[in-house]
């Protein structure tokens, strides 16, 4: 399928697409609202992007879009000028009104537009594209207003009567253009939802915008007041300029802008005022408004201040109270150090901006695997632990895992501690710490693309370092019982990890150990169960020893005493059995948190257990001869 095919069924199943925008949100929320996309019903199995009849328009063709641009930037015009020529123009002259019928033009293509655009149904949310609904629902709803905001007035009666003034009932008809400022509203409703625009600067331009068309619209009918009052002397505007019909339209516009505003805003100066009763009448009907609108703007304006404020207060509250309990219970300076360090990282992290966590929290399970096997595949593929194994598995832990961020300086994991998560690093460096003599010493550091803690989870012993990070990391996390969960269900790949972990120099893997004060150690799984098997070793020999001199010992005593030797022997058997049995178990132990023990695994345990072995055949032996003898 062609790109420009996938283009224009993506324009058909979703709506909210927007090819034509580059910024890098391909999906804008201007043309898209939740209540008007397209969903197919309950169980319908066989829903298909909607065909639209012949003859018909999309609401969601871009050329559409433009087209109601367009309407929008012919709505502000007629906002401005619709009052103006209602209060000022009272002889109207020709030349204005060229426009208004261009502009009427425009309106009237819009509304025989409108019965060849389908709509969506509020019930059903199916796009409606048959044309007699169509006609139906508009002619029901707001037809008629349409059209008497549309209508020529003023071109009708110039051909009717010829001439150029008229009463206020023609210019209230005129007045019905505002009905177009529906458009704008449903602008703003859009805008506020398009992640493109700040919603705090939409909001305020809309409230500017309201504010704005409320002082223009307020003077225009107060100057219309004062223009039509018998006696001019006696109206506002006629008190401070007796000839004010006389002056240029800007001084008078201007005027009455100064007298809307200073009343809204409540500081008005006295030099001003009502003079006649129907002026004070307009006035009470104005300033009862104000009440309205003041009280509207103060309370958006608020929860946008408010609104951008929570977070950083939450902050402050959680960083004090933090910071209260570690004086309070006396902690440490590092501990507390990392307390912060975290609560910050977490703010930032987890703000406004970022929400990586809580976004992939409101996905499906499988969009959010997809988003795991495409950030994490090739890191978790490039662990020394699962080199050689399936993309399934892989595929399995990456679902799993999440990722985390650490803050410099910050324990991921503690020494001597049952570690039940295992760590990758992804970015950044972590220190490989642990305790000699009482004293904290560094013995490495791990790099990008290394396990942390693959020991403790998989051979189920303690921790034998502690991992802290040395600058800002980024971290997966899976937790042990996943993990071996997957284990279990993959035999195969259980045993290729069982492998690298056992035998990590024949992939290669060796992670940098810096030089320090200790001599350097090899921070690996199978070094330390290698180091742990040759400490059991030994203790079978030594016990091995022990019991061939307490043999000698008591063989020398044999001639005098039969039960001396008797007991001698049962000492001897009993010590290098306990040896035996113990040596086995712990070898149980290890081998079982994977997989089966393969042979060379089961050779190491009989290896570690021969010596004891043989000391208790020695001793059955030598006991049957005394005997005999």
């Amino acid at each position: 399928m062609s790109r420009s095919s996938r283009m224009k069924l993506w324009t058909h199943c979703f709506p909210c697409y927007d090819d034509g925008n580059r910024s890098g949100n391909r999906f804008s929320t201007v043309v898209c609202s939740f209540s008007d996309d397209v969903l197919p019903s309950l169980g319908d199995t066989t829903h298909q992007p909607p065909k639209l009849r012949k003859h018909l328009v999309s609401p969601y063709d871009p050329r559409y879009k433009v087209w109601e641009k367009i309407l929008i930037l012919l709505v502000v015009y007629s906002a401005w000028i619709c009052p103006l020529e209602f209060a000022f123009l009272r002889y109207l002259p020709r030349a204005p009104f060229v426009v208004d019928d261009v502009v009427n033009g425009f309106f009237a293509v819009d509304i025989m537009l409108t019965f060849f655009v389908p709509f969506v149904d509020k019930k059903t949310y199916l796009l409606i594209d048959d044309p007699k609904k169509i006609a139906i629902r508009y002619l029901s709803s707001w037809f008629i207003f349409d059209v008497c905001s549309t209508f020529p007035f003023h071109s009708i009666i110039l051909l009717l009567f010829n001439k150029h003034e008229y009463g206020l009932g023609f210019k209230f008809l005129n007045v019905l253009r505002l009905w177009r400022l529906r458009h704008v509203s449903s602008l703003f409703a859009r805008l506020e939802k398009d992640i493109r625009f700040n919603y705090a600067v939409v909001r305020f331009t809309k409230l500017i915008s309201v504010t704005l068309f409320a002082i223009h619209l307020a003077g225009c009918i107060n100057y219309l007041i004062a223009d039509r009052y018998p006696d001019p002397r006696r109206t506002w505007i006629g008190a401070v300029m007796p000839n004010f019909r006389e002056d240029e339209l800007w001084i008078r516009y201007v005027t009455s802008l100064y007298w809307s505003i200073t009343t809204l805003t409540t500081t008005g100066y006295g030099d001003l005022h009502a003079e006649n009763a129907r002026e004070m009448l307009f006035g009470i009907c104005y300033m009862l408004f104000n009440l309205w609108l003041t009280a509207y703007l103060i309370g958006n304006m608020t929860n946008l201040v408010v609104h951008s404020t929570s977070r950083t207060r939450d902050f402050r509250d959680v960083v004090q109270a933090a910071s209260e309990f570690a004086a309070r219970n006396q902690l440490p300076p590092r501990i507390e150090e990392q307390m912060l360090n975290h609560i910050c990282l977490r703010f930032k992290t987890e703000g406004l901006k970022l929400k990586q966590q809580w976004t992939l929290d409101i996905l499906p399970r499988a969009m959010r695997s997809n988003i795991s096997h495409c950030l994490f595949f090739r890191v978790v593929q490039g662990a020394y632990l699962f080199k050689g194994v399936s993309s399934s598995f892989i595929h399995q832990l990456v679902t799993e895992m999440q990722a985390e961020y650490f803050a410099p300086k910050e324990d991921v994991i503690l020494q001597n501690d049952n570690s039940s998560d295992l760590y990758l690093l992804v970015s950044g460096a972590v220190d490989i710490l642990g305790f000699l003599h009482g004293a904290e010493q560094v013995y490495g550091r791990a790099a990008e693309g290394e396990l942390l803690g693959e020991f403790g989870v998989l051979c189920n012993k303690p921790q034998p370092f502690t991992f802290r990070t040395a600058k800002l990391s980024q971290i997966l996390r899976i937790s042990k019982s996943k993990l071996l969960g997957i284990i279990q269900e993959n035999l195969e790949d259980g045993e290729i990890i069982r492998s690298n972990l056992q035998q990590p120099s024949t992939n290669g893997y060796l992670p940098t150990i810096k030089s320090s004060a200790t001599p350097p150690v090899h921070r690996t799984a199978s070094h330390a169960h290698a180091s742990d098997s040759h400490q059991r070793a030994e203790f079978s020999e030594l016990t091995a020893l022990l019991a061939a001199r307490l043999l000698e010992f008591f063989s020398m005593a044999a001639a005098s005493s039969k039960v001396l030797a008797l007991l001698a022997a049962v000492l001897v058997a009993l010590v290098a059995a306990t040896a035996a049995v113990r040596v086995l178990e712990e070898e149980a132990v290890d081998l079982g948190s994977l997989a089966p023990a393969p042979a060379p695994a089961m050779a190491n345990a009989a290896g570690a257990v021969a010596p004891a072995a043989w000391a208790a055949v020695a001793a059955v032996v030598s006991l049957l001869a005394f005997l005999a003898h």
